[in-house]
């Protein structure tokens, strides 16, 4: 075919090709004697440069005729093209239009890797019918989970199986089966279920990595259940450390708590929260939101805490903590006579309270309020409120004696010794 090469400026060329499938020959015709506009003017005074303007319509014409000769032939178009292009032609020449980028990669495979770990839990209550009283049972909700070892132990938010009369577990390849709690720490919002798993179903345990070195800054990747939708992917940074959240069942605070921007909304709850390598770091628990979706402000408990915990209640089925043995006031009622502390309410015969000598608030013969100790440091740490008193327990252990200052009516600051009991919470 012929064609008028118009871009190579003022003059007119004829540019003739002809083309074989195979070998792509070219014959070439380019009257080059005088220009178009001024037939006295050489073609050699223009300023044109001939040889890269033909070597660059002759590559082109060449692909197209190429392209277009029938039939046609795919190993003299990849002759054509340059050494670093002939592989995303062959990959497009297979199907695959996508060329992934190793970050989007990378990606793909820490999903991949996660999916056959994480677990969809569903909550079931049992409800008697209003009119027929037969007993039914009802979604309650929802939340997420991951596979914690091969004996078929899920671990979760204890949030998510609270309440629950049956307790149903899907896994990665679909298969529900039927689970039972095996022990929680309700102060730290963690719950260990256990399912029974087929023979033939492979369970993968989710691989641990560690909250101890992690920085603001680090990629970190939250994998859940949202709002029901199977197996979500959100990515985002570690944006905050050693934050503080109080317990939605206890109202206990729970440090250490990892901020993150990565998506977190209802039914993410129980799900992992992986660094790049694809290692558990974190359990997602809870999201700051006026609206209840995600707003960027997610919180997930530290693997650390949740190791902790988790073999403490596969050990032992409870959960064991140091206690005075009291019972304590809203921090309000004591902000309310100008104090700051803890104000002990009720003291149980029998408790480490009782053998220590705390007093705690009564009535006198006149009927009237005799407010008991207000228990203002612990260890020479300043106690306000409950949290701060909660904080300095956790750092405490079973049988420790420690030294408590408190505020008493009528003798002022006083020095009480106690031991510290146990505290002993088991699922029933």
């Amino acid at each position: 075919f012929s064609l008028p090469f118009a871009s190579l400026g003022p003059s007119t060329c004829r540019f003739d090709a002809m083309f074989a499938t195979k070998s792509c020959a070219m014959t070439m015709h380019v009257d080059r004697n005088f220009c178009q506009k001024d037939r006295r003017v050489p073609l050699a005074s223009q300023t044109i440069d001939w040889k890269k303007k033909l070597a660059k319509g002759a590559a082109s014409l060449a692909v197209a005729g190429v392209l277009l000769a029938t039939p046609w032939d795919a190993d003299a178009t990849v002759n054509l093209l340059k050494p670093d292009e002939v592989a995303l032609y062959q990959e497009k020449l297979q199907g695959n239009q996508t060329k992934l980028y190793p970050d989007e990669q990378e990606t793909i495979r820490i999903f991949n890797d996660a999916t056959t770990s994480v677990v969809f839990i569903t909550n079931l209550s049992s409800r008697r019918d209003y009119f027929t009283l037969d007993m039914t049972e009802v979604p309650q909700g929802s939340g997420s989970g991951f596979v914690w070892d091969q004996q078929g132990h899920v671990v979760t938010n204890f949030h998510v199986v609270k309440g629950a009369s049956d307790l149903r577990v899907t896994l990665g390849s679909q298969s529900t089966y039927p689970a039972r709690v095996v022990g929680f720490d309700e102060d730290k919002d963690i719950a260990v279920v256990e399912i029974k798993a087929k023979p033939e179903e492979t369970l993968r345990a989710i691989p641990l990595g560690s909250s101890d070195k992690l920085l603001v800054g680090q990629t970190v990747y939250a994998i859940g259940n949202p709002f029901g939708l199977d197996h979500t992917l959100t990515r985002g940074v570690i944006s905050g450390l050693q934050r503080e959240i109080v317990s939605g069942n206890t109202g206990r605070p729970i440090r250490g708590i990892i901020q993150t921007d990565a998506s977190i909304n209802p039914g993410n709850s129980g799900g992992p929260l992986l660094d790049s390598n694809g290692n558990l770091i974190g359990m997602n628990t809870a999201i700051l939101s006026p609206s209840g979706s995600s707003a960027g402000v997610g919180f997930a408990i530290p693997v650390d805490t949740i190791n902790t915990t988790v073999n403490q209640l596969l050990k032992y089925g409870r959960i064991v903590r140091p206690q005075l043995g009291i019972a304590i006031a809203p921090d309000q009622t004591v902000r309310r006579v100008g104090k700051r502390g803890v104000l002990v309410l009720q003291v149980p015969p029998g408790s480490p309270a009782a053998a220590a000598g705390l007093q705690p608030t009564r009535r006198n013969s006149y009927g009237e309020i005799v407010f008991g100790d207000i228990i203002t440091q612990v260890e020479g740490q300043r106690v306000e409120g409950m949290n701060d008193l909660y904080r300095v327990l956790d750092d405490c252990k079973v049988g420790q004696q420690i030294n408590l200052k408190v505020f008493r009516d009528g003798e002022g600051e006083v020095t009480v010794p106690i031991t510290l009991g146990a505290y002993v919470r088991q699922f029933d």
